[in-house]
């Protein structure tokens, strides 16, 4: 469903005990969990909070229809977007993470001992909320010490942020409609290299290569512009669309070294809890299918007329 279909009801999609993700973003598919039981239903401010508890992934966070995270796949996508990116710095001390309400991200980057503080900013507190009660191991580090929450617009945080502030930024959305729209655009990337620090490094939420083909040669090509170097690393999760998900990964120049993200810069510490990251898999994740490298290194760019991203009419 679509912006601009109106107002969505996500307990609707759930039909003979089985909730199906019907999505005009990846048209002709869905994705399907059997619910055990409806936990949360509410309309937030900004989107449709749907919380259930499935019979085979454990709790399922949904939010304007689209799973954002479930118990049993998270560690996929968690550990890789926030281990990317702090993993492919040096000594990394001031993070910022800009959505990612459940709190994963922020459980991942808080095991990082040389992190010194974590702004997490989230523009909507129901999530925060919800993810602590129903996603707990999830949220389980939203009250670490080293985190200051700020339940508002991140764009905006963004915006008025000083200079060279950052040594990574996250930036963990949903998909580019709603709530998230702002964060894929290319003035926000402008910005987030403002507030980076020289060899800074950002990661995005960078979209699914089977859906989002066009999406993901823009944020490359455009929005990754001003960057020393921008990629795309590829992970594996169930219970998103194709199985599939990207990082997209940015460095402002001023670093030593490579300013490729492809190579962790830092060993993991022996007693760094994990499950799905690792040196192997950070070095893999950025080894991606032809069809999308070659795109990827087409220099000449669409007519932004046909870029899926601006209208989202077949592929959102």
């Amino acid at each position: 469903m679509s912006a601009s279909d109106g107002p969505l009801n996500g307990a609707s999609l759930i039909e003979n005990g089985w909730f199906i993700e019907k999505n005009s973003q990846w048209p002709g598919q869905a994705n399907a969990l059997e619910v055990k039981k409806v936990l949360l239903h509410k309309k937030t401010q900004f989107q449709d909070l749907l919380v259930f508890e499935s019979s085979s992934f454990g709790n399922v966070l949904v939010l304007d229809g689209v799973i954002q995270i479930t118990e049993r796949d998270e560690i996929a996508y968690q550990e890789m977007m926030a281990h990317l990116p702090l993993f492919s710095c040096e000594e990394p001390k001031q993070v910022l993470v800009i959505g990612g309400g459940d709190g994963g991200c922020v459980r991942e980057v808080v095991k990082h001992a040389c992190v010194e503080k974590v702004v997490w900013c989230e523009i909507d507190g129901d999530v925060v909320e919800a993810s602590r009660t129903y996603l707990p191991k999830i949220s389980v580090r939203a009250d670490d010490p080293k985190v200051e929450l700020l339940v508002g617009d991140g764009v905006a945080f963004a915006e008025n942020a000083k200079d060279n502030s950052y040594d990574a930024i996250i930036v963990d959305s949903s998909d580019p409609v709603g709530p998230a729209e702002k964060l894929f655009s290319k003035e926000f990337y402008e910005n987030a290299h403002r507030i980076l620090r020289p060899g800074g490094v950002i990661c995005s939420q960078g979209e699914c290569l089977w859906n989002n083909e066009d999406l993901i040669v823009t944020m490359s090509k455009e929005y990754g512009a001003c960057y020393a170097s921008a990629e795309y690393a590829s992970m594996q999760v169930p219970t998103y669309p194709a199985g599939q998900i990207g990082a997209f990964l940015a460095r402002k120049s001023g670093g030593a070294g490579s300013p490729s993200c492809r190579i962790p810069r830092r060993s993991v510490p022996a007693d760094m809890e994990l499950s799905y990251y690792s040196s192997e898999m950070h070095a893999a994740a950025f080894a991606l299918p032809a069809f999308l490298q070659k795109k990827l290194q087409n220099k000449e760019s669409e007519p932004q007329s046909k870029r899926q991203k601006l209208e989202w009419s077949s592929s959102s």
